[in-house]
């Protein structure tokens, strides 16, 4: 590989860098100044970070320097620029939850994907904006941190609750965004961003040392990236079981494998009847001609479940987590304006109501588990909505196609498709049986290098 000196440093990919660092065409160093210089730029106008650590990426960046003059890097991402969301503790920096309740508040440990990627040298540029609470209505808009903004149009969303990471990452401000999927907040933001995002099937991902999981196991760690060889690296240093998480028992390293062709794909154009807006409908459907052309047999079908009783049971969780969280807490006029009406529903739900929608998700995963007896993979649109207006709240069918899937604890995939007129990225999902994760990134490397997206040109 050979670094081109036409393309600006913060351009180049994970893989990229690995390899000129091995190669000794580059230092950290170097790219992390290029990056650092690149997050002054252009930081003040899309509003990407809860906390930016730039100290501590260029004192990270110096040592793996280091590492890579003595031959003895610690793995593949030693000297790779990454960031997290800040829902996700990252020891020794603000540990916020997009709240100004938490504003301060300083992570005492690494939670388990963090350590297990600083083990491997990654260079940890901060903390990245996000809804408050991951619970904003398909936005990052705080009262602490403000708006965060798409890089290829300012005045629009860049999708939440990962919206700073994605961000960012299409910005060019690290080759990784490790965030978080409790209902579609990798997804629809890496939709939003030209971006390819996983949420990984529930336990895949150890938990350890995180924030209280108010959206119990529906809440999973997950890695955005531009290209799906960062996002297979990314997975790969985060996956596996750790003793203290009983939900990632049963999990071991997956990798890219060839393709099995004549899969069939069940195209689920809808959900509910919900909008789906037009550039995102054609685009979607554009990627079912574009599988068949690739072998897979696709056809078109309902939704594989019962959407009304999703959409009857869904808020239950999100609303008493939160009733819960801040129980104790004085919280009147220091949260955002979509908090207080789910407070006071999740304090006046009772534990029937929760039982009853525990039940709803495990029959809406019985439900997907039985087409997938049929299917091999259900496709949908990422998101029903283009990106709207930064400030505002999303119109409810943005998200008509991703909770569902953290409701039954599946993975999940959001791979670019062909942008709108206006050039607004667009995506697709992927939907795989329990387990399937690196499944469904063989067939995203297979997509990619049929229909390469375009890399690294956002507006900004």
């Amino acid at each position: 590989m050979k670094i081109e000196t036409e393309k600006p440093l913060w351009q180049y990919t994970a893989s990229e860098l690995g390899a000129a660092y091995r190669r000794g065409q580059i230092k950290p160093s170097q790219v992390i100044g290029a990056v650092l210089a690149r997050a002054g730029d252009i930081d003040p106008v899309l509003n990407l970070f809860a906390v930016l650590d730039a100290e501590g990426a260029r004192q990270a960046a110096r040592e793996s320097d280091a590492r890579f003059a003595a031959n003895t890097p610690l793995g593949d991402f030693d000297g790779i620029p990454i960031t997290i969301k800040d829902n996700i503790p990252v020891k020794d920096l603000q540990l916020a939850w997009g709240s100004a309740l938490y504003k301060g508040q300083i992570a005492e440990k690494d939670e388990t994907p963090v350590e297990r990627l600083r083990a491997q040298g990654a260079v940890i540029l901060g903390k990245t904006n996000v809804s408050e609470f991951t619970l904003g209505r398909g936005n990052v808009n705080t009262l602490a941190f403000g708006v965060t903004r798409n890089p290829y149009d300012p005045a629009l969303t860049s999708g939440a609750s990962t919206g700073g990471g994605a961000a960012a990452t299409a910005a060019g401000i690290g080759t990784v965004a490790i965030g978080t999927d409790g209902g579609g907040s990798i997804r629809r933001p890496a939709s939003y961003n030209n971006l390819v995002g996983l949420k990984p099937s529930t336990g895949r991902v150890a938990r350890v040392n995180g924030l209280p999981p108010i959206l119990g196991d529906f809440e999973i760690i997950g890695p955005l990236a531009r290209t799906v060889d960062d996002l297979a690296l990314a997975l790969s240093a985060i996956e596996g079981p750790d003793a203290h998480d009983r939900a990632s028992y049963g999990f071991s390293k997956g990798g890219v494998e060839p393709v099995r062709r004549g899969q069939k794909v069940l195209f689920v154009r809808e959900v509910a009847g919900m909008t789906v807006e037009q550039p995102i409908a054609a685009s979607v459907a554009e990627v079912a001609d574009n599988l068949r052309a690739l072998g897979f047999v696709v056809e078109d079908g309902p939704a594989p479940f019962d959407a009304a009783l999703f959409e009857k049971h869904w808020p239950v969780m999100g609303a008493t987590g939160l009733a819960w969280l801040l129980k104790d807490t004085d919280w009147e006029g220091k949260v955002g304006a979509p908090y207080p009406p789910m407070i006071e529903k999740g304090r006046a739900l009772t534990a029937v109501e929760f039982f009853d929608a525990l039940m709803a998700y495990r029959s809406i995963y019985e439900q997907l588990a039985r087409a997938f007896d049929t299917y091999d993979l259900v496709l949908t649109p990422a998101a029903g909505a283009m990106p709207w207006k930064a400030e505002d709240f999303a119109p409810p069918y943005h998200r008509a196609f991703t909770g569902f899937v953290n409701a039954a604890g599946l993975p999940a995939i959001s791979i670019p498709s062909s942008p709108s007129a206006t050039g607004m990225p667009i995506g697709f999902q992927l939907i795989a049986p329990f387990g399937a994760d690196w499944s469904l990134i063989s067939i995203a490397k297979l997509y990619e290098e049929a229909h390469p997206w375009i890399q690294n040109a956002p507006a900004i």
